[in-house]
């Protein structure tokens, strides 16, 4: 089967596809390797939440997770990463053809950081490096959540040549910071003379969840709903922009290094009264990723139309973010907020995941056999 017409046109408009989702499921069943053929996928994503619904929700883990707990493992995090970590190893080989037709520029899988480091930045460092080492594959990327405790772990893993995704970025300004972080990981990468070519980095943009909250401080008529996550992400690819450019970059890209791009994350409409499709459609550009879920990839396979949307007016974006703020929303105190929020959600799910690993260990063991394990 030729790639569907929507996607191949969007992937040749210079948006990465990749999936927002990573399951043993996916994997065994042929479908991931269906949607790299056949719907351009480029790339998947993981976090706590998605491996929660897809580890709790799955029989296809036992098996493994009997085997490793027999043999003495009871940690539920280290069988949680053991699980976790052979399923994202799968997703790179499927994807390493990717990887290397595009050169090292794309065919990426994510693994992110235990959530409950996202404040410790010497912890996320030790973890994420340990986490490289262990997958030891050249296209898969760490998550690190951009907090405050989070830049100096991008500039330290940068430094380290760890490929990172920076995840839970919702504000422009800590957009400029993530990216600032990675300019200096490169800078003190090559004054050190360490190679520049391998690293690839992208910074996740998170986006409906924006306007869901924006458009609870907005009335119901006002025309500002559903505009002012698209108005950020335009204003920060602009940002992108004049980062990725002048003499000083020019010096690092001569050296191989590579953009550290946007990717629009959080791109499933959950407001039914907009486009399934809007933020895929109005931020179509060269140069970003699209993490997409699995029904708004395929909504975009049936009615998908490809223009170049994403910097067609740079000027009205700022205009929309000033309109917002003359109408009273305070965007820096709920991007504050929906940063913080967002690592108590991954915290929730994370613990519920190793819940879930503790009680899958009663019924996957033989009666007696945890209590000796754990004896041990």
């Amino acid at each position: 089967m030729a790639p569907h017409p929507n996607l191949q046109r969007l992937h040749e408009a210079g948006v990465s596809i990749w999936l927002d989702t990573l399951s043993r499921q996916l994997l065994q069943s042929g479908e991931f390797g269906a949607l790299i053929h056949d719907y351009s996928v480029t790339g998947a994503t993981s976090n706590p939440t998605i491996f929660a619904t897809a580890i709790t929700g799955s029989d296809r883990y036992d098996q493994q997770l009997r085997q490793l707990a027999s043999a003495g493992a009871h940690d539920t995090r280290e069988l949680f990463f053991s699980l976790a970590l052979d399923d994202v190893r799968e997703a790179a080989q499927l994807l390493r053809q990717t990887y290397d037709r595009s050169g090292g520029r794309d065919g990426f899988i994510s693994f992110e950081c235990t959530p409950d480091l996202a404040d410790d930045a010497e912890a996320t460092i030790a973890q994420a490096s340990d986490l490289w080492r262990r997958l030891d594959r050249p296209n898969v990327m760490i998550k690190v959540p951009g907090t405050q405790a989070g830049l100096s772990a991008i500039e330290e893993l940068t430094r380290r040549g760890v490929n990172v995704n920076v995840t839970l970025l919702f504000s422009i300004e800590r957009y400029e910071q993530v990216i600032d972080a990675f300019l200096r990981g490169l800078n003190a990468r090559a004054r050190a003379g360490e190679p520049l070519e391998p690293i690839s980095s992208v910074a996740s943009f998170f986006l409906s969840r924006i306007d869901t909250s924006v458009d609870a401080q907005l009335p119901e008529d006002s025309p500002l709903r559903g505009r002012v996550a698209l108005a950020s992400a335009r204003v920060a690819y602009q940002r992108y922009l004049d980062k990725f450019t002048g003499p000083a970059w020019e010096r690092l890209r001569g050296r191989g290094a590579k953009p550290q791009r946007p990717l629009w994350a959080s791109t499933g409409t959950k407001n039914p009264a907009y486009s399934d499709l809007l933020y895929v459609s109005e931020l179509i550009g060269p140069g970003v990723v699209n993490t997409m879920p699995e029904h708004t990839l395929h909504a975009f396979a049936d009615h998908g139309e490809v223009a170049r949307t994403l910097d067609a007016d740079p000027g009205a974006a700022g205009r929309t973010l000033a309109e917002a703020t003359a109408a009273g929303v305070d965007l820096a105190a709920i991007t504050a907020e929906l940063e913080r929020g967002g690592v108590r959600s991954f915290c929730e799910s994370y613990h519920r995941l190793l819940d879930c690993i503790e009680g899958k260990l009663g019924v996957v063991l033989p009666a007696g056999a945890l209590r000796s394990t754990q004896a041990e």
